[in-house]
């Protein structure tokens, strides 16, 4: 799948994708597969991520503010220092999930999967 950031760069979203530090902001990336994708210090604000598959991705210090992520899997992400405030995370999977230093304020946690997940 090709998406053109606000930058107007246009970006490769595959697994193992390194999109680290682009600027995806309002992108359209439902159902997208990132599986151990780089994601680090991007900004993911406004964007639809709903059923995705992060697993293993890299999000470290990620912007991911107003976010959709519901229904995605997070299963074994790095979300550390990542900002999450007033994030959709319903029934996300966060199991062994870092999420040390994340900012989850306001995040809606309904129905969250978080076994193993470092809280720090």
């Amino acid at each position: 799948m090709k998406v053109t950031g606000t930058d107007g760069k246009e970006y490769t979203v595959e697994p193992g994708a390194n999109l680290s530090g682009a600027n995806l902001s309002g992108a359209d990336l439902s159902g997208a597969n990132l599986w151990r994708a780089n994601l680090r210090d991007t900004n993911l604000s406004d964007t639809n991520l709903n059923d995705a598959n992060l697993w293993r991705a890299n999000l470290r210090g990620a912007n991911l503010i107003r976010t959709n992520l519901s229904g995605a899997n997070l299963w074994r992400a790095n979300l550390r220092e990542a900002n999450l405030r007033d994030t959709n995370l319903s029934d996300t999977n966060l199991s062994g999930a870092d999420l040390r230093e994340a900012n989850l304020i306001r995040a809606d946690l309904i129905d969250v999967c978080l076994n193993e997940a470092d809280l720090g």
